[in-house]
């Protein structure tokens, strides 16, 4: 079993920054794909990016490209989301998840576990 903890969210200005971490335990990731999705109220859950536990590789929506990145530090069992340029677009509670797959999949069903999520809030 993977327990996955979310850390990081909380309030920022439009333009700030903020680091969403994603603690998991439980269990060695070493075939398995991290990602980050959100959900705005009254929304679907979308996709925000992924990473390979093992290769580090990633893949990021388009819509986050160049304000947004994953990373993932195996030694602390710790993945990441730096959030960049932050729009009140952005505000949506934001989950960790992990999957049992080498590959990078953008849809929810291609995730097993899930964090209860941390809220992001973007506001003046």
């Amino acid at each position: 079993q993977v327990q996955l903890v979310e850390s990081g969210g909380g309030l920022v200005q439009p333009g700030g920054s903020l680091r969403l971490s994603c603690a998991l335990s439980g269990r060695t990731l070493s075939s398995y794909v991290m990602g980050w999705f959100r959900q705005a109220p009254g929304k679907e859950r979308e996709f925000v990016a992924a990473i390979s536990w093992s290769f580090g590789t990633t893949y990021d929506a388009d819509s986050m490209k160049g304000r947004f990145t994953i990373s993932r530090d195996n030694a602390k069992n710790t993945m990441y989301l730096q959030m960049n340029s932050l729009k009140p677009e952005d505000t949506a509670i934001h989950y960790c998840a992990a999957g049992p797959t080498p590959m990078l999949p953008v849809i929810t069903t291609g995730y097993r576990y899930w964090g209860q999520g941390t809220q992001v809030t973007v506001s003046s």
